[in-house]
């Protein structure tokens, strides 16, 4: 097994020596709270993505990689605080991160301020590589216009009207508006019939759900709710004990990590689009990750696993390709810049440093031999078919 080279905040230069400390990486995520379980799929892709890309080394060019770990607990003053910690106290040449977008938009600024790189990955929200973007932003993560472009050409049709609940903060309401403007852009006349946004925490979903059902009881053609989520809560399961059936409403929403996946077995032929299946992409990158993850960890690689290595293979190109962990040098070779991922390539797109990537349209099967529902692929949906819009 590797072994990978992880220190603390405090440690870091005492166990390691300065003089090994060559390049300092921070990552800045929600170890602890209520994505936890993103995080830790985040952090182990993060590193097998670095592992990956230097061929199992950790050096590049003959330094050595450490990687200093920063948990948020999801609170937004602490990944500002430990961002600022990172590149003042820990001179880390550049940072990871966050899970959470309420936490990421706090961060942005630190960034600026101290004119270091912080590649955001997985928090989605478009307004990081929009309205609060700075040029020392780079996601490699999928953003809601992503999400939302993929979904509604998965969802969308003549006839189709189409509620939606989410969660009322940043993912939540960006998610939405980009969803209503893709919806808009595939030509569904009707738009959002009816919006929910409830309380990030919340269980009971029964006013709002009689809300939508009342909104769209009368409604002629196919009717949906398209869910989006994060974390615990399980509004799906919940509003489908309430037979959204009589009203004629069928439930939709896009892809999840493999545990929240467990719940979709409820909800066979259930369409939407998703970042990251272990079974869809077919390339060697994926087949490294799917084998070493196997072996390693005794499961697939999971939605957010993907996407650390993404993060992590994107950190060493860049570093390659800069010569130097020169901020400014570091800009120029990644804006533009391509590289392979287990989803295939991505590209930083120069105006917004958005990773552009593959979405998946898919439709759920249900096999009793499989803990969780398989997003079976109907489409790939590749850079060329996703319009999604520049918002600086």
């Amino acid at each position: 097994m590797k072994k990978w080279l992880i220190t603390g905040a405090i440690s870091a230069l005492a166990l390691t020596g300065a003089a090994s400390a060559d390049i300092k990486i921070a990552h800045v995520y929600g170890k602890t709270g209520p994505f936890e379980a993103y995080a830790k799929q985040s952090h182990d892709g993060l590193m097998l993505g670095l592992e990956y890309a230097t061929g199992g080394t950790m050096e590049i060019n003959g330094e050595k990689i450490v990687v200093i770990e920063k948990d948020t607990q999801l609170k937004p003053d602490n990944g500002k605080a430990l961002l600022e910690e990172a590149y003042g106290d820990d001179e880390v040449d550049l940072a990871v991160g966050p899970v959470s977008s309420g936490v990421a938009l706090a961060m942005l600024p630190v960034a600026e301020e101290y004119e270091k790189l912080l590649i955001v990955e997985p928090a989605v929200a478009d307004s990081i590589t929009g309205a609060n973007y700075n040029r020392y932003i780079f996601r490699t993560g999928r953003n809601s216009s992503q999400d939302a472009v993929a979904n509604a050409i998965a969802l969308a049709g003549k006839d189709v009207h189409i509620a939606t609940l989410a969660q009322d903060y940043a993912f939540g309401r960006d998610g939405i508006a980009a969803f209503r403007e893709a919806l808009e852009g595939q030509g569904q006349g009707q738009g959002i019939a009816h919006e929910e946004y409830v309380p990030t925490d919340t269980t009971d979903f029964t006013a709002a759900a009689e809300r939508i059902f009342t909104a769209m009881k009368d409604l002629e053609g196919d009717k949906k709710l398209f869910i989006i989520w994060a974390g615990g809560g399980n509004p799906m399961g919940k509003i489908q004990a309430m037979d959204p059936s009589r009203f004629g409403v069928e439930i939709a929403t896009g892809g999840n990590i493999l545990a929240a996946m467990k719940a979709y077995k409820d909800f066979p032929g259930l369409e939407g689009a998703t970042y990251y299946y272990y079974e869809i992409p077919k390339n060697y990158v994926n087949d490294w990750l799917v084998k070493t993850h196997q072996d390693r960890f005794g499961t697939p690689p999971d939605f957010f696993t993907a996407g650390g290595m993404s993060a992590g293979i994107a950190v060493v190109e860049a570093i390659k390709k800069a010569g130097s962990t020169d901020t400014e040098e570091l800009i120029t070779a990644m804006e533009g810049m391509e590289w392979e991922t287990p989803k295939g390539t991505m590209k930083f797109r120069a105006d917004d440093h958005q990773a552009m990537q593959t979405m998946y349209h898919f439709k759920i099967k249900v096999d009793d031999n499989v803990e969780w529902a398989i997003p079976e692929l109907v489409r790939e949906l590749k850079l060329e078919d996703l319009p999604i819009p520049v918002r600086n």
